[in-house]
């Protein structure tokens, strides 16, 4: 497959720190849709180990043929940090493509530990015009202070060639932030929403979704906990698991929105059923195995320090799928994923 890159040009990125008119307009038009399932593509391989770019074209469009509301290229699901330069560029291309044939929303990963790294990464998100959103993490391992976050945040915001969304997820980042933190991050201009994957629902979660900023989007990260966060009125949320059963998610947040209590919580707990078991190993083997069981990437390898899927895992997540594509099932207890694996 070609790359169609011709026509993609960068676009200047205002270094100021106030923010005019025009780009605060640009930002909202182009930005992630506040509702909805965003699926965080996996990066399929071949059996030779190179990117599988026919397969994620297809995968892509399969998921948005799906009714989810958008894609995510490069976050963690994609095995982002196992990737070169070259073969982010090709994900990135390929999203891209699908995205402006599809009119769909595109969100791609990226994010440093320090904040001129992390500019730079930003800064080449202006070959994409099609890219509406970054998906930006927390800064990991070197644990500033939320004083600090916020102006690694308020720095990429003004620099940044489109909106942020940031990745608020501590059990990889290790910094936790407060409800009081990550508000204040959505008062910034140009940060549209956070992908928050806290790992579970407390008493923070509860204070920031009581107060959210006017236009802040709240998206689930944490696939097991999507449908009470649903009902506690998140937007929607950027979920590996929506790779499988992209409709059941999709059609879950209708649930929820529309009212239909019963049917969603009945569907909630078939899909935290689902979830736990796709990430019953480091995400996104589990995910692979199955897709490559459906015939639908061409090889289920993970890269190193990833290991492939046992086929228990993989078995456990082909019924859990099962289970949901069949009406009428109703909720058992579930056990709680371990959050290493997220």
């Amino acid at each position: 497959m070609t790359q169609d890159t011709a026509g993609h040009t960068a676009r200047d990125i205002t270094q100021g720190a106030t923010r005019d008119t025009t780009r605060d307009t640009a930002h909202q038009r182009r930005g992630l849709s506040p509702r909805g399932i965003h699926v965080p593509l996996i990066t399929p391989f071949t059996s030779g180990g190179d990117v599988a770019a026919e397969a994620l074209e297809i995968l892509a469009h399969e998921v948005l043929d799906a009714g989810a509301a958008g894609i995510v290229a490069l976050g963690t699901t994609a095995e982002a940090a196992a990737l070169d330069e070259a073969e982010r560029d090709l994900v990135t291309t390929v999203c891209a493509r699908v995205c402006r044939e599809r009119g769909a929303p595109l969100t791609v990963g990226t994010g440093a530990s320090g904040t001129r790294a992390a500019e730079a990464a930003l800064a080449r998100l202006g070959r994409w015009p099609e890219a509406g959103a970054a998906l930006v993490t927390v800064p990991p391992f070197v644990r500033p202070s939320a004083a600090g976050v916020a102006a690694h945040f308020a720095r990429l915001a003004e620099v940044s060639p489109v909106p942020l969304v940031v990745y608020h997820v501590p059990y990889r980042t290790g910094q936790p932030l407060g409800a009081s933190a990550v508000r204040a991050l959505g008062e910034l201009p140009g940060v549209v929403g956070v992908k928050y994957a806290a790992g579970g629902i407390d008493q923070e979660t509860l204070a920031l979704l009581g107060e959210l900023p006017a236009g802040f989007a709240f998206l689930a990260g944490d696939d097991v906990y999507l449908s009470p966060l649903l009902a506690l009125g998140a937007a929607g949320g950027i979920l590996a698991s929506a790779h499988v059963a992209t409709d059941r998610y999709v059609e879950l947040v209708s649930a929820w929105r529309s009212g239909d209590v019963p049917s969603a919580r009945t569907l909630g707990h078939a899909l935290a059923r689902l979830s736990a078991a796709l990430f019953a190993e480091p995400n996104p083997a589990v995910v692979k195995g199955v897709l490559y069981a459906q015939g639908r990437i061409p090889c289920p390898d993970v890269r190193l320090p990833l290991l492939p899927a046992s086929q228990a895992a993989v078995t456990g997540a082909l019924a859990a799928l099962s289970a949901v594509m069949e009406p009428g099932c109703h909720g058992r207890t579930l056990a709680e994923p371990d959050e290493r694996h997220r």
